[in-house]
């Protein structure tokens, strides 16, 4: 076999060399994704499968073993990349109306914004916070589990069809300005403003393994639990509350929900419709 293709439906054998694909990458690396969605581990795997020229799923994983770097080459592959400026624009009007007015009260706060993937959506946040007066109050911490996203996201680099989708959203989100106003064109690509980097900390971290943030007063993760089974959103919801400080505010995508979650009691809804929620101080 010279590859699995794409569209080919994994045999009963082929499963059971996912899963321990799946545990060998836990055993080794400390890394958990055996309660991701399994569906879109089998694209995901399949798709390196293809793009790392190795025969089997067994194949990839006696090299990840063995290859450190090649276990490297592997983590993109589970990091949600789907992001742009100003995604779902409307949120970020939700934002603005609902959020902003309670963040105001805090001389200082603190987000978390986890599954930042390549930074679109952190420097959106920083854009608007800024708009909004209350840039220089925040400490934005943008994380991800995959390195290579991670460095993108510090060099906030775009391609201009990046910027000019992002523009059009950007209006849409309630901006006061222009984009323009915030990065600047070199080599035929757009180099976010430095000013807006100033406030954010990008890092390395696993919602599956990795510890809770601590006292933050707003997380953002949109889009990510998606991938995540039942269990394991529970366990990363958790996660969030046990991050957020009373009365902070959660934001997830828009096919995510609290409903039916083990946390659902701990929240109340600010904005169904946008997925906003806050931590009730009871």
């Amino acid at each position: 076999m010279s590859g699995t293709p794409l569209s080919t439906v994994l045999s009963e054998v082929e499963k059971i060399e996912i899963s321990l694909l799946l545990e060998a990458i836990f055993q080794r690396y400390g890394y958990d994704f055996r309660d991701y969605a399994r569906a879109s581990v089998e694209r995901r795997l399949t798709s390196f499968l293809v793009d790392s020229g190795c025969k089997s799923y067994s194949e990839v994983t006696y090299r990840l073993l063995r290859e450190p770097t090649f276990f490297y080459q592997l983590i993109p592959s589970f990091s949600v990349s789907v992001t742009s400026l100003f995604r779902d624009p409307l949120f970020y009007a939700a934002l603005r109306e609902k959020v902003v007015p309670l963040l105001r009260t805090w001389p200082h706060f603190k987000v978390w914004h986890a599954g930042c993937a390549t930074g679109e959506e952190v420097y959106s946040m920083s854009i608007m916070l800024k708009e909004e007066g209350i840039y220089d109050r925040a400490t934005i911490y943008a994380t991800d589990i995959s390195e290579s996203a991670i460095e993108k996201a510090k060099a906030g680099i775009y391609s201009l069809d990046t910027i000019q989708k992002g523009s059009k959203d950007y209006h849409k989100s309630g901006g006061h300005n222009s984009l323009s106003d915030y990065y600047h064109v070199r080599y035929n690509a757009a180099a976010i403003s430095a000013n807006l980097k100033k406030r954010v900390t990008f890092a390395l971290h696993n919602l599956v393994t990795d510890k809770a943030f601590g006292e933050m007063q707003m997380v953002v993760c949109r889009n990510v639990l998606i991938y995540f089974n039942e269990e394991l959103q529970n366990q990363v919801l958790e996660l969030f509350w046990e991050s957020l400080e009373r009365g902070g505010f959660l934001c997830l995508g828009d096919k995510e929900t609290l409903a039916f979650s083990a946390v659902a009691t701990k929240f109340k809804a600010l904005d169904d419709k946008y997925r906003i929620y806050k931590k009730k101080v009871r």
